[in-house]
């Protein structure tokens, strides 16, 4: 019988592909106590390193990988882009790409987007974090471009997941973040005269924009606050929560 409460899913849409790991981790089957509860795989929270570290243990034993093929960054709500040649812990990035077949790229969210793209032509991957700042910024675009620079991607051989994170909902906003999204990924409510906006769309649009086919990009049906059960949300839980990760890689 399935786990009821997994320690991860997969992106749904990139499963026919047997060589890649793809899949963004859920809150269930940790060790950390409340808030935390209880598969917090973040280092940056108030959390104890060896909880943190033995989720990761968890996570990645229930994938088949191993922590030293695993390669992440401390993130910035930026737009720079590392090409991952090799395993190991960084600074400064929020999104990772690499072509190097058992290195395995991940961000860590809760209630940012992460989005997960494979390059099946090259045989590449990328990891990305997309909070409003870097959506705004252009993170998902930036890290096609480097794609493209790196192994020479091609938007017609690309499958791209967007995670699960803070639906539209869900997301309110001032008007000084509101205006600068574009009209078709933010809201204002008449009855509130508050704004939200749809980092799912956002998000999406750029890997369009690059020329992805729609028909090869997957959309979660989650969010980290309505299925808060599920998943953590740093806005619902004021802060006091942990992170998923989702994570991508060719299994060597």
């Amino acid at each position: 019988m399935p786990n009821p409460y997994p320690l991860f899913r997969p992106a749904p849409n990139l499963t026919e592909f047997k060589n890649l790991i793809a899949i963004e981790s859920t809150r269930h089957g940790g060790v950390s106590p409340a808030p935390f509860t209880s598969l917090n795989v973040g280092y940056n929270t108030p959390d104890t390193e060896e909880n943190v570290t033995e989720n990761r243990l968890r996570l990645y034993s229930e994938l088949g990988i191993r922590p030293d093929q695993v390669a992440s960054s401390h993130q910035i709500h930026g737009i720079e882009v590392l090409l991952a040649e090799a395993p190991g812990r960084y600074s400064g990035y929020d999104a990772l790409i690499t072509n190097k077949p058992g290195v395995f790229v991940g961000v860590s969210v809760a209630d940012c987007t992460p989005i997960l793209v494979y390059d099946a032509h090259n045989q590449a991957v990328a990891a990305i974090h997309a909070g409003w700042r870097g959506t705004v910024g252009g993170v998902v675009s930036a890290a096609l471009q480097a794609m493209k620079t790196s192994f020479n991607t091609r938007p017609a051989d690309c499958y791209a997941y967007v995670g699960t994170c803070i639906d539209e909902t869900s997301f309110e906003v001032g008007a000084e973040v509101a205006e600068q999204f574009a009209p078709g990924f933010k809201r204002l409510d008449a009855y509130t005269d508050t704004w939200f906006v749809n980092l799912k769309s956002a998000n999406a649009h750029q890997l369009t924009s690059f020329g992805i086919p729609p028909s090869q990009i997957g959309i979660s049906s989650f969010s980290s606050v309505l299925n808060n059960d599920d998943y953590y949300s740093h806005r619902l839980e004021k802060g006091q929560t942990g992170r998923m990760m989702a994570l991508i890689g060719i299994k060597s």
